[in-house]
């Protein structure tokens, strides 16, 4: 799918330049961030601000979602604490071990890292969470899944555990 490669192209690339280079490289993956100076297309802001208006939403696969929700200050503090956790050149000839689900590449100094909350909202709730701030309801629009969209996404965050103690 569409989602799909939007995650994969970027990942390639970079092991790509880790490889030829010996470039260290992580890759951050964030999921579903928010907080202040959000982007306004994302649904928080597109959700409040129809709902204060009085207009409806548009709440693909029937509802049927689920995303992990990352705040913005936990998101740049999980980086911050990645910046010392370098990827180290490993021997793929050799024996090695990795952490417990590491993406640690055997060819290049390189690793793919999730930064989420590791948990998974339903849509419906969210929307509802919302409606309950706002103090009224939203006028939901039900359509089918957006073409090259998923269900559901959530951070599996041991890795992030595992290098810095940080989730």
């Amino acid at each position: 799918t569409n989602y799909a490669a939007t995650k994969h192209a970027p990942a390639t690339l970079g092991h790509s330049y880790a490889h030829l280079w010996n470039l260290p490289t992580t890759m951050f993956r964030f999921f579903t961030v928010y907080g202040p100076w959000g982007r306004p297309d994302m649904a928080l802001f597109k959700f409040v601000k129809n709902g204060l208006e009085g207009k409806p939403i548009d709440v693909f696969n029937h509802g049927d979602m689920e995303r992990d929700f990352t705040y913005v200050v936990d998101l740049v503090r999980a980086i911050g604490l990645l910046v010392d956790a370098v990827p180290p050149r490993v021997n793929a000839r050799e024996d090695w071990t990795l952490l417990a689900g590491d993406s640690l590449s055997p060819a290049a100094p390189f690793r793919v890292i999730n930064i989420g909350n590791s948990d998974k909202v339903r849509l419906l709730d969210f929307v509802d969470e919302i409606e309950a701030a706002i103090g009224q309801p939203i006028q939901r629009n039900y359509m089918d899944m957006q073409p090259g969209d998923v269900p559901a996404t959530w951070a599996d965050g041991a890795l992030l555990k595992q290098l810095v103690n940080y989730t």
